[in-house]
């Protein structure tokens, strides 16, 4: 009969404190802080930068401007694609390189993308193209 008995508290436990774990767990889903929306975290930037809870004097306030805030990353700049450099080597096997005037990169060609026939030491323009190997270049002319 004892085992039964303790049986039964042990039960009666565990019920109780599974009641006691869901109040709990009521009481921490009704106190809850996050989610909330912005208007209810009232946040301000003080003169260095930093965030408080206190209003700022607006005493030495600057006028900011909204439109010249830029937010995300710089724009890119589009580059000319028509580059212009100097063929540095040139070989009977129809291939060389071109050294860019901005950046001194060396560029290789073939000679199926010449316009105009060219040697070593002419200036060209042309443009750039991704290849599996690198950068390539295309449309190939003698700037005269």
């Amino acid at each position: 009969m004892a085992d039964s008995f303790s049986k039964k508290e042990n039960f009666k436990k565990k019920l109780q404190k599974q009641k006691e774990k869901a109040i709990r767990r009521e009481d921490r889903k009704n106190s809850n802080d996050k989610g909330k929306s912005l208007d209810d975290m009232i946040m301000y930037v003080d003169a260095n930068g930093q965030l408080t809870s206190t209003p700022p004097d607006n005493s030495n306030a600057e006028a900011i401007n909204l439109d010249n805030i830029q937010l995300g990353a710089a724009p890119i700049q589009e580059e000319d694609p028509i580059k212009s450099g100097i063929v540095t080597f040139f070989s009977d096997k129809g291939y060389g390189f071109i050294t860019e005037d901005n950046s001194k990169e060396n560029v290789f060609f073939h000679s199926n993308n010449c316009v105009d026939i060219i040697k070593k030491g002419n200036k060209v323009s042309f443009e750039k193209e991704r290849s599996p190997k690198g950068f390539s270049a295309i449309n190939i002319k003698i700037i005269r």
